[in-house]
């Protein structure tokens, strides 16, 4: 059966739009700090056309639900609502960490990567990930907002080899330089639609889609402590 889902995010300075056809991808992204309300539905026109399909055509929208801007997070979630609402589609709410770690995959095959966006204020949006037998993410750390200097005096040694991701590893280089992990520099910066596309195929797969008028964001300002995942390495 047809696969049909348009993912949108605007969670960070990136603006992105991924639609899903089955196996082929239409995409439109541009770094865009200040211009994502103006710039999206524009991206979301675009990757319609070039597929020569309408939303009422679509399985599900797919949105990034945070972390990240609060202003762009809550842009996201509104702009997804309305398409969801005004089409009759199901939502998807995929995280902007987990798909981060998915663009490392994508890009590099990485399959144990680490998520640190700058989010301002001195702190992180921090988690880490491994990629599983079926193409999602086990997270390994409860996702949260820290600082960087906290998180290091809290964290466990870990043996493994981690692809950083996200803007924080320039932002708070210094700090987050004293984590007892072994880790590798990587160049994925942003959450992107296409990636977030991907998960919320598995995600519809598994009947995991949300009400329109239920679909909300996760700003994880409210925890502030950083936790390990009980059983997961």
């Amino acid at each position: 059966m047809s696969t049909r889902i348009l993912a949108i995010d605007t969670s960070t300075e990136n603006c992105s739009v991924a639609l899903m056809v089955d196996n082929q991808c239409f995409v439109r992204r541009e770094v865009a700090p200040r211009d994502h309300a103006k710039k999206i539905l524009p991206m979301v026109d675009d990757v319609l056309k070039e597929a020569n399909l309408q939303l009422s055509d679509l399985d599900a929208l797919a949105f990034g639900r945070g972390p990240g801007s609060f202003t762009g997070v809550r842009i996201c979630i509104g702009i997804a609502q309305g398409l969801a609402f005004g089409a009759e589609l199901p939502t998807i709410p995929v995280s902007t960490l987990e798909a981060m770690a998915q663009g490392s995959f994508r890009l590099y095959g990485d399959s144990r990567v680490v998520t640190a966006i700058d989010a301002r204020m001195s702190e992180v949006y921090w988690g880490r990930f491994v990629r599983q037998d079926d193409g999602s993410w086990l997270a390994v750390d409860e996702e949260c907002v820290i600082p960087p200097e906290v998180l290091a005096q809290q964290i466990q040694t870990d043996t493994a080899v981690w692809r950083c991701a996200g803007t924080g590893w320039a932002a708070y280089a210094d700090e987050l330089a004293q984590l007892p992990l072994s880790v590798q520099a990587g160049e994925v910066l942003y959450p992107d639609a296409e990636d977030i596309v991907f998960l919320a195929k598995i995600a519809l797969d598994k009947g995991l889609t949300v009400p329109a008028e239920e679909a909300s964001p996760v700003y994880l300002r409210d925890q502030v402590a950083w936790k390990k995942i009980p059983g997961r390495a």
